[in-house]
């Protein structure tokens, strides 16, 4: 990615998600980034579909997305904003989920919700990095969560 794209990326298709995160099927949380402002905010959508392999045991006759999922979009949706951030001259970067903290589910995620998952830089020091993320639903509060999560250059 060149740095006129870094600085002027304010969103993202799928094709462009996975080019900032190393996530595959079935572990790709984010469908597409609707917004990005550098590296301080952005928000991610999942588009919840009953085809998703979790509802065949989460739960069968009451399907509701695993709260686990919510977080890892949450943590997605952070690390695309790291990759966007780094510095273009580095190897290519991983980034490593390292905790979660004042985490809360409020409502369940079900097949056919669209899922926002908004995220806010709190810090960053070095390669190290806070985000506050609150997850909505057709502007309803889902769930939310901090999370720091660590820069890492890949081995390629």
């Amino acid at each position: 990615m060149s740095d006129s794209e870094k600085t002027t990326l304010n969103s993202a298709d799928i094709m462009k998600v996975m080019e900032l995160l190393p996530h595959r099927y079935p572990f790709l949380m984010i469908d597409r980034i609707i917004e990005m402002d550098g590296d301080n905010s952005g928000i991610g959508i999942k588009n919840v579909t009953i085809n998703e392999p979790h509802f065949q045991g989460h739960f069968p006759k009451q399907p509701v997305m695993p709260g686990v999922l919510l977080i890892e979009a949450m943590a997605q949706t952070a690390g695309a904003l790291c990759i966007n951030a780094r510095d273009n001259n580095s190897n290519p970067s991983l980034v490593y989920f390292m905790t979660i903290d004042k985490c809360k589910f409020r409502k369940p995620v079900v097949p056919g919700d669209q899922v926002h998952f908004n995220v806010k830089k709190i810090r960053n020091r070095a390669t190290i990095w806070k985000f506050e993320c609150v997850a909505t639903v057709d502007g309803q509060k889902v769930a939310e969560a901090e999370v720091s999560a660590m820069l890492v250059d890949s081995e390629t």
